[in-house]
């Protein structure tokens, strides 16, 4: 149960990033300067911080028009939900 509780704080934490480098990217794409790129903001998002990109994208109003962001990031969302789904299923004893 300890390694699952530390899994959901990692997990939290890396939500919390996506979502403040969304911010940030959009605030500095206000003001023409250096951006967060785009790859940095996926990679956040496939090791699982795809909610808080997809919050993130919604709170800020960026990148929504990006297909990749459009498309990929909500089904990460779904495909997290699984995996955690099974992680949880496995750990906690129910097949």
């Amino acid at each position: 149960m300890i390694k699952i509780n530390i899994l959901l704080i990692i997990i939290i934490l890396i939500n919390i990033t996506g979502f403040v480098l969304i911010g940030l990217d959009k605030k500095r794409a206000v003001k023409n300067k250096w951006r967060i790129p785009e790859k940095n903001l996926l990679f956040i998002a496939v090791v699982g911080g795809s909610p808080g990109i997809f919050i993130g994208m919604k709170v800020f109003r960026h990148k929504i028009n990006r297909k990749v962001f459009k498309y990929f990031i909500p089904f990460l969302i779904l495909l997290h939900l699984f995996v955690f789904k099974k992680l949880f299923e496995y750990h906690a004893g129910i097949f």
